[in-house]
């Protein structure tokens, strides 16, 4: 049997302004900055790696169904506890964010029943967050 693998997810995109992508990273989702050069700026992105460089962010469509709305494809973002999540939800509202979707819940009473909002930060790039009471559920079907 194989030791369970600590690994943290890394992914690196563009950005078109490092200090707005600072105010809205840092200030508005609340992540550390790790390290920096002149062309690209690091975050903790909820105990995941971000590294946001200079050059023209990923075309997106909304193409993605969730129920009966459609979403910006492709997107990232991060599943958190329930608690962690309505945190995030109320510090988005509270900052008068846009949402692409706001903050909801699916598929109650229904296996991997979650919450989840969609937003995009100032560059388009758009983030789904959701939202578990367990997180053993996240893959239930």
């Amino acid at each position: 049997m194989l030791d369970a693998m600590r690994s943290f997810f890394h992914l690196a995109f563009h950005v078109t302004d490092l200090n707005e992508a600072r105010r809205f990273y840092g200030g508005v989702l609340g992540c550390k900055e790790g390290r920096s050069t002149d062309t690209w700026v690091d975050f903790d992105f909820f105990s995941h790696q971000i590294s946001l460089h200079l050059g023209e962010p990923f075309k997106t469509s909304l193409t993605g169904r969730v129920g009966d709305q459609w979403v910006p494809m492709p997107h990232f973002g991060l599943v958190l506890q329930q608690a962690d999540w309505q945190a995030l939800a109320d510090r988005l509202e509270a900052a008068q964010l846009n949402f692409v979707m706001k903050p909801q819940l699916r598929f109650e009473g229904q296996p991997g029943e979650q919450f989840t909002m969609f937003f995009v930060d100032p560059f388009g790039n758009p983030i789904e967050v959701k939202g578990f009471a367990d997180l053993d559920s996240v893959y239930a079907s």
